[in-house]
């Protein structure tokens, strides 16, 4: 896949799910925390390749549903949809066109005991695609990323994330060896839907 295609899917689905009304915008308080919600969002992200001892930086962009309903354990389960393109100054130790785009997705679960700090894990299965153009070469694989990270809402439905993640690519040049990046997004998002008011 290439990074345009990547790119071009990542902002349709990030449009997409945009457009979609959410019943739970006009519940009323009586049912806060009740039905589900969706969050977009993006930022720049860093990442240390595990190819040449070099760094990457470039953008993601994510959304996530959340299912409010359901025992009190499972309110904080959900999905994310995930969209990254790394192409930016990368280190001397790493090829001058080198590129990697993933787009993934998978559960999410989010501790929603707070009123303004969200702590939340994740594993993803995605597909991958690394590029260095010189030497014609394209690899493409399905890649696991388990991840964690923190969300802060500093006011109404905006809420600033932090996030890590570790991303495993089997036997991307060898049978024996794998291909491990490993990075940090920092973003911000809009949460649609209703929230409880603290």
């Amino acid at each position: 896949m290439s990074s345009k295609s990547c790119t071009k899917l990542a902002l349709t689905i990030l449009f997409a799910a945009l457009a979609v009304p959410s019943p739970a915008q006009v519940a009323p308080s009586a049912t806060a925390g009740g039905g589900w919600t969706i969050a977009a969002g993006g930022g720049p992200s860093y990442f240390h390749m595990n190819y040449g001892d070099g760094e990457e930086w470039g953008g993601t962009l994510w959304v996530d549903v959340n299912i409010n309903k359901g025992p009190s354990f499972l309110r904080g389960l959900g999905g994310e949809m995930e969209a990254r393109d790394l192409s930016i100054d990368r280190a001397p130790t790493l090829p001058d066109d080198m590129r990697t785009d993933t787009l993934g997705g998978g559960p999410i679960y989010t501790w929603r005991h707070f009123p303004r700090f969200r702590p939340y894990a994740k594993v993803l299965v995605s597909y991958g695609s690394l590029d260095i153009s010189k030497h014609n070469y394209h690899y493409t694989w399905i890649l696991y990323s388990p991840g964690a990270g923190i969300e802060y809402r500093p006011f109404g439905n905006v809420w600033v994330r932090a996030d890590y993640e570790y991303q495993v690519w089997p036997q991307l040049f060898t049978p024996k060896w794998s291909y491990n990046p490993d990075g940090v997004t920092v973003g911000a998002m809009y949460e649609f839907g209703h929230h409880r008011r603290h």
